[in-house]
């Protein structure tokens, strides 16, 4: 029996069109509806024939759901859920795909009425892309989607949305909302801010020009090029909701860029190679977890 059988997605960029396409491909008997506020993505998920409806506004899309996901920046969650309050059938389940967690739940139980039953959920997947176009069915196999509702959840409307996520290939694990934010500070947040710095860094030297930077780029590089690339939007909307913990990981990050500066002035070689064999270890772990290739180059095709 699946979990739910009307869905609506309120959202299709990356996360919301790869949804659309996980339902359709491994839950073809659900009924999926969808909405965007641009009109142009709108048309564009009609052309791709995403759902079974796209709706021209949002309260029209959630009219009948039984699940709704909202699929929009962080900051733009309390508005839309705003937005949808008085269309929402009693007894639907609210979840998102935001990426900061506790002020997702703090501005969705704010705003929607009582009847629903909110489970915010962050599935850790993605590219550098955006848009309709960027998304695909298999983006969630094998990678974690963590549930992060009130202690006071309905444990029914928790299992269903467990179920959901495991049906579209995805592993789900139920943690603290203020938890999951540390740790996506530290596994997610704090190197997209790093990757946006020294990709702004680069292109600010006056002794090395853009296409310097461009033709020579070497694999390290390369791979920040490719972080930084993502939505602006997005991130910023994350920096700004998950602040409190950023900062302290940012904090700490300064700290230890302290320690290696000092290393690397004072010829100390014995602690940069402790660190590096340390931080090698941490990359071991994650092949062996099926987290990342071992593929030489990251599997590039050259």
């Amino acid at each position: 029996m699946l979990p739910f059988s009307r869905v609506s997605i309120i959202g299709m960029g990356l996360i919301g069109s790869s949804l659309a396409r996980a339902v359709r491909a491994k839950m073809p008997t659900v009924a999926l509806t969808v909405h965007d506020a641009d009109h142009a993505v709108r048309e564009r998920v009609r052309d791709l024939d995403l759902a079974d409806d796209v709706a021209d506004t949002a309260g029209a899309a959630v009219i009948d759901a039984d699940l709704v996901i909202l699929a929009v920046p962080v900051l733009a969650m309390m508005k839309v859920a705003a937005s949808i309050a008085d269309d929402l059938p009693a007894g639907c389940v609210i979840s998102d795909t935001g990426s900061v967690k506790a002020s997702v739940l703090s501005d969705l139980s704010e705003v929607l009425p009582e009847g629903v039953s909110i489970v915010p959920a962050h599935p850790v997947a993605g590219t550098e892309k955006s848009g309709p176009d960027a998304g695909f069915a298999t983006l969630f196999d094998g990678r974690w989607c963590i549930l992060t509702p009130a202690a006071s959840a309905d444990v029914l409307a928790v299992e269903r949305v467990r179920e959901f996520w495991t049906r579209l290939g995805a592993t789900v694990e139920v943690m603290d909302a203020a938890h999951h934010d540390m740790v996506l500070a530290v596994t997610s947040h704090l190197p997209h801010l790093i990757a946006y710095s020294i990709v702004g860094t680069a292109s600010d030297m006056e002794s090395v020009t853009s296409s310097e930077v461009i033709k020579y780029s070497a694999g390290g590089f390369r791979d920040f090029t490719r972080i930084a690339a993502s939505d602006p939007v997005m991130w910023r909307d994350v920096f700004l909701s998950n602040k409190d913990a950023v900062l302290d990981v940012l904090q700490r990050f300064t700290e230890d860029l302290t320690a290696l500066q000092r290393a690397i002035r004072w010829g100390d070689g014995e602690f940069l190679e402790a660190l590096f064999t340390r931080t090698r270890a941490v990359r071991r772990g994650i092949v062996d977890q099926g987290q990342d290739t071992d593929a030489a180059d990251f599997g590039r095709k050259h």
